[in-house]
C-alpha cells in the first residue's frame, strides 16, 4: 500500500526568507511558483514527489502539525511555548530567525513596578501571563494579532509584550524595552505520533540536525 505524502509547514514572513536556504540545503526545495510574492496559494509541491509544503501563519503552523495535518514543520520556539501542544516535538534548533520577545511601554509611561495587577496587549498571552505570574504580578491580556505599538498611546493597554529584533519599530513609535522576556530561534517542529510510525520523517529530522550542526561547524572555524 502506498504511503501518502508527507506535508510540511512553513511560516509566511520574514522567517521564511531565513529558512528556505536551510530547507533548500536539507533537500526540502519548493516548486519555482512558491518564490512568487503574488502568489496566494497556500499548498506547492516540492523536488521530491513524496512532500508539499503549505505556507501558513506562524501560529498555524504549530496547529497544523499538533493536529497531524502536517507532520513536519518550522516555526519560532515562541509559538512552541505559546502553545505548548503535548503532541509537538521540537527536536532541532536551526539557530536562524534570532531575535526577543519583550516588555515594552511608552518612553514617558507611568513607571508601574511593584503594582500586582499591569494590563498587557499582546498576541502572547499565555507567555505573558506566566511571566508575570512568577513575579507575583496578575496580568490582564488584552489579545492583539498585530500594531501592537499603538496601545500604549490609544490607552488600551499600558504595556506591551511583542517580539523584537532590531527594536527600530520600538523607537519610531514612542516605546522602549523595559523587560526582556524569551530569546527565540527558528526550531524544526514534528509531529509524535508520525515520527515514530513514518521512517521518513524521522530521515527528515536526522537530515535537519546533520545541516545545523554543520552550519554550527563553519561558524567556529570562521
Amino acid at each position: 500500500m502506498p504511503q501518502s505524502d508527507l506535508t510540511f509547514a512553513v511560516p509566511k514572513g520574514r522567517l521564511l526568507d531565513d529558512a528556505l536556504p536551510v530547507m533548500e540545503r536539507a533537500g526540502v526545495v519548493p516548486e519555482a511558483g512558491f518564490h512568487d510574492k503574488a502568489n496566494r496559494a497556500l499548498c506547492f509541491a516540492t523536488t521530491r514527489e513524496d512532500l508539499r509544503l503549505i505556507r501558513v501563519r506562524a501560529f498555524d503552523v504549530a496547529t497544523f502539525v499538533a493536529h497531524g495535518a502536517a507532520q513536519i514543520g518550522i516555526v519560532g520556539s515562541d509559538v512552541i511555548e505559546e502553545f505548548d501542544y503535548s503532541d509537538l516535538y521540537a527536536p532541532v534548533d536551526l539557530d536562524i530567525g534570532h531575535c526577543h520577545l519583550a516588555v515594552a511601554q511608552a518612553v514617558d509611561g507611568e513607571d508601574t513596578d511593584g503594582a500586582s495587577h499591569v494590563r498587557v496587549a499582546t498576541k502572547y498571552p499565555n507567555i505573558t501571563r506566566r511571566f508575570y505570574e512568577r513575579a507575583g504580578v496578575q496580568a490582564e491580556c488584552v489579545k492583539l494579532n498585530g500594531a501592537m505599538e499603538l496601545a500604549p498611546s490609544l490607552g488600551l493597554a499600558g504595556r506591551i509584550v511583542d517580539l523584537v529584533s532590531t527594536g527600530r519599530t520600538l523607537k519610531q513609535n514612542g516605546l522602549v524595552e523595559t523587560q526582556r522576556i524569551l530569546d527565540i530561534t527558528a526550531r524544526l517542529i514534528v509531529n509524535r505520533a508520525a515520527l515514530k510510525t513514518d521512517a521518513r520523517v524521522a530521515e527528515l529530522v536526522e537530515t535537519f540536525r546533520r545541516e545545523a550542526e554543520a552550519r554550527a561547524n563553519e561558524k567556529a572555524t570562521a
